[in-house]
């Protein structure tokens, strides 16, 4: 869901190593710099272009293959209409004994994924979809499950060292959050009258607005700040793609009264461990196991679509997605509580120098997977939904029988998946894969397709 460079660089890299086949690897010094022209895909999003600045200092290459520091700038767009802006800094070295590092992110969404709360316990009419795609008669972008997001995601974090592995995490968080239904003038701006989504029609989260099931306290956004804290114990043997080791973490978000809309308390727990197979970085089995919970039973619902993480990157959008569950939808499970799970098998079939640079290619086979555990209250939406019988016409189905199933509680959305990967200097990863859910294999079971029909993502970086 981010940034790839022209894949053309890893071609032509591919094509030196029939050259260049000195495996010698070359320790790296100094400042590399890496402006860079995006040209990605993500299925949640689209088409992306753009372009990315990547910094990397390595001193006197003690540290190597890790760097000092990191600065990474980026301004991107996507052609299902969302835009991002990024810069992200990391440094080792500026305080000692302390790793500062600062994300901020802004996110322009006009149609920003809402599948409800509860995973399965909310139905995904993927029936509809299709619909609007095959029948001439229907509008050919369907907004039901999509509403208007503008998001502005601030971090500042810092990391100290206890021991050998053991560290203090402590940092600051500043969102804001613009919420609205969709703007129906401009999905239709240029589209045949035929071809126009009725106006009239409402959205899964205009529904959920009406039932009550979103507040109005949280309906429109708002700020969420605050304060996060936490340990983690690290013995990788390098952060841009480890082979050998444990990174487990736990922290606390606390989004405080007076500068939260909505003032929330959440805990994240993740246990993430690299097992070499095969020696000398070529075969090497990972997996991450992630529990993301809410003290309470209060929370947004804008907060509850991120995985909070601490440290360089900005909190990560899901479950679903590239970032988090490989193949499903965006934000298909959301909920209080959610277990997930990522289970990685990386093999480095090659590796060489070429034009001063340490270069490896790598192929991997993967199982993602994830679960609410806890969702809100959709008891009233249940009783809402006999209301919406009326509806049905504006859209061509029966809503009523469309938004909540009989589920008690959610199942496990599971995927499977490959992936190809370039890495560079350890520390630049290119990476293309692509993501299938197990439900679309399950063509006589009432979850068929309620993940969707798989995904295919370039992107950048390992996962984990």
């Amino acid at each position: 869901m981010k940034k790839l460079s022209v894949a053309l660089v890893a071609l032509f890299l591919c094509g030196a190593s029939l050259f260049a086949q000195d495996k010698k690897e070359i320790i790296k010094t100094g400042y590399n710099l890496g402006p860079l022209p995006v040209v990605a895909y993500d299925a949640d999003k689209g088409f992306q272009a753009g372009a990315i600045l990547n910094v990397f200092d390595y001193g006197d290459g003690h540290n190597y293959p890790n760097y000092d520091s990191k600065l990474y700038i980026e301004a991107s767009f996507y052609t299902k209409g969302s835009q991002l802006y990024q810069l992200r800094y990391d440094n080792k070295e500026l305080i000692p004994g302390v790793r500062w590092s600062s994300a901020l992110r802004v996110n322009i969404d006009k149609a920003y994924d809402f599948y409800g709360f509860g995973g399965y316990q909310t139905y995904f009419n993927h029936e509809l979809i299709a619909d609007g795609k095959d029948d001439p008669n229907l509008p050919l972008f369907n907004p039901f499950y999509r509403y208007s997001r503008k998001e502005m995601l601030f971090k500042s974090d810092f990391l100290g060292r206890i021991n050998d592995n053991l560290q203090w995490e402590a940092g600051v968080f500043a969102n804001y959050f613009n919420l609205g239904s969709i703007d129906y003038a401009s999905i239709n701006k240029g589209k045949d009258p035929a071809k126009k989504y009725p106006e009239g029609a409402p959205t899964l989260f205009d529904i959920y607005k009406k039932a009550g099931v979103i507040s109005e306290a949280e309906a429109d956004g708002g700020w969420a700040s605050g304060l996060r804290a936490g340990l983690v114990y690290d013995s990788r043997d390098k952060e841009g793609a480890p082979t050998r080791g444990i990174w487990a973490e736990g922290h606390i978000t606390a989004a405080l009264p007076g500068i939260s809309e909505t003032p929330y308390y959440r805990y994240a727990l993740t246990w993430r461990q690299y097992l070499p197979i095969i020696g000398n970085d070529v075969l090497t089995f990972a997996y991450r196991a992630m529990y993301e919970g809410t003290f309470g039973n209060e929370a947004p619902f804008y907060a509850l679509s991120y995985m909070t993480v601490m440290g360089e990157k900005s909190d990560l959008e899901g479950m679903g997605g590239y970032n988090t569950v490989r193949g499903i939808m965006r934000t298909r499970a959301v909920g209080l509580d959610m277990a997930t799970y990522n289970a990685e098998l990386r093999w480095r079939f090659t590796k060489f120098t070429a034009g001063r640079q340490n270069i490896a290619l790598g192929l991997s086979a993967f199982s993602d997977g994830t679960m609410v555990t806890r969702s809100r209250d959709l008891g009233v939406l249940a009783s809402y939904a006999s209301a919406l019988s009326t509806l049905g016409s504006l859209l061509g189905t029966d809503l009523s029988s469309k938004i909540v199933t009989d589920r008690e509680k959610d199942a496990p959305h599971i995927t499977v998946g490959a992936g190809f990967r370039f890495i560079m200097n350890e520390n630049f990863i290119v990476a293309a894969e692509y993501g299938m859910p197990v439900t679309h294999f399950m063509k006589n079971s009432p979850l068929y397709n309620q993940d969707g029909t798989g995904a295919f993502y370039l992107n950048l970086g390992y996962l984990f």
